[in-house]
């Protein structure tokens, strides 16, 4: 599973042969745009969409409605919520309308604040006794798969083993389902944090500021565009153009006074 944002990174995705794609709710309130992007560019993959904070903490007549949005109009195939056991009713209420829905337990980002920031969970016997018992109550809830983010590799593999469905880790180590990554953090784009489970399999970021460079260079020098990026235009044309004589009436100054 990798993310995507628009519809390039939808293509990049679609021709790489990934079989999930996200949409991460970092977009926020443009989620719906977005997706309906995404969905254009990734034909292919299933198509999963990161249901953004306030969107369904409310109650489940708010998170059905919100998530038959992401599926009518935003030409999304499932959902995805974070949390426990507190929101297990309302992945139940979604899921029983006839929308998938992927569960997220361990690292929630949306409850960064109350987790005391993008830190490790369930590190402890408690805490990964808790992030077992949210993740069976999710697959109980109808999920088809759960994201494990940021949890000790054997914690994520014995929650993976006593679980019917699917997980997908994300610093959560090998032993998951699969995996996801951010597509911005992967191909190096991000030039600041790049967090510790994540392989860079690329180093975008020089590549395209040293093109862009080369551009403003370019076109402050004159030197783009060339003739090879330019339209012709016929030598007797013109000369027409030039001297007006294709004009049917003169040209006069249209404004009013």
């Amino acid at each position: 599973m990798l993310t995507a944002t628009n519809y390039p990174s939808a293509v990049f995705v679609e021709k790489s042969g990934i079989e999930i794609c996200l949409v991460g709710d970092s977009l926020a309130m443009e989620m719906l745009h977005h997706c309906k992007a995404v969905a254009r560019g990734a034909k292919s993959p299933f198509l999963v969409a990161d249901m953004p904070f306030g969107s369904y903490e409310m109650g489940s007549v708010d998170a059905v409605k919100n998530a038959i949005r992401f599926i009518k109009e935003a030409n999304m195939e499932a959902v995805k919520l974070e949390g426990g056991i507190e929101i297990a009713e309302t992945i139940q209420k979604i899921t029983s309308v006839g929308i998938p829905v992927m569960g997220h337990v361990g690292l929630t980002p949306q409850r960064r604040t109350s987790l005391g920031g993008f830190r490790v969970q369930g590190n402890t016997a408690k805490k990964a006794l808790k992030l077992l018992e949210d993740a069976k109550a999710l697959q109980e809830a109808g999920c088809f798969a759960i994201v494990l983010e940021a949890i000790p590799e054997m914690v994520a593999a014995y929650t993976t083993k006593n679980l019917k469905i699917p997980t997908i880790g994300i610093g959560a180590g090998v032993h998951t389902s699969g995996q996801v990554l951010v597509q911005q953090d992967m191909l190096g784009i991000f030039d600041r944090f790049v967090p510790r489970f994540c392989k860079q399999y690329a180093s975008l970021d020089n590549t395209i500021v040293e093109a862009l460079r080369s551009y403003r260079d370019e076109v402050k020098t004159g030197v783009f565009p060339t003739k090879s990026h330019c339209y012709p235009m016929a030598e007797i044309e013109l000369e027409k153009f030039i001297e007006g004589k294709e004009l049917s009436t003169p040209i006069v100054n249209n404004r009013q006074h």
